[in-house]
């Protein structure tokens, strides 16, 4: 049985727990499914997302780890590349292999069910990375597309600004 990880706010913890993890649609590379990723040796790697999917969500991110059949077919690729179909046994023993996991996301495409569920618990708040992969040191882009409703927006639009026109 492979186990994966899958990061979803704490306010969602009570119907999960109830009724099992629905599919998400997603426009996209990665398609409908449930996004997950494998439990490894690595922790960082596998909670990799839980900054990313904070900057959009209110509250604490919640883990559920839950178990499926080796055989069963999923998605695995980095979020802004196709993605190969594959057994899920297969998309662990890529992700163990990887020589850099960051970016890379698993898409169960079917609901994970009640009985699949073996634990959850709260992870620190602060692992992963947010923007994109390898984002930490580098400025972030000041235009107002990038900047939409992102805390700390205003001044850093008006240093873009003041920058473009000098």
């Amino acid at each position: 049985m492979a186990t994966f990880v899958h990061l979803t706010p704490e306010k969602n913890l009570k119907s999960i727990l109830r009724n099992g993890i629905t599919r998400l649609s997603q426009r996209g590379n990665g398609g409908i499914g449930v996004y997950a990723m494998p439990v490894t040796k690595n922790f960082y790697a596998a909670h990799q997302w839980l900054r990313e999917l904070k900057r959009r969500q209110a509250g604490p991110i919640v883990a559920i780890y839950f178990r499926v059949p080796d055989e069963t077919r999923v998605s695995l690729g980095h979020y802004n590349q196709a993605h190969q179909r594959m057994t899920a046994a297969q998309a662990i023993a890529m992700m163990m292999q990887c020589n850099d996991p960051i970016g890379y996301e698993v898409i169960i495409p079917r609901k994970i069910a009640r009985a699949e569920i073996t634990r959850h618990r709260t992870v620190p708040q602060i692992i992963g990375w947010r923007y994109y992969p390898d984002a930490h040191g580098k400025k972030p882009c000041g235009c107002p597309f990038c900047q939409r409703g992102e805390v700390g927006a205003r001044k850093l639009r008006a240093r873009y600004e003041q920058a473009m026109s000098a």
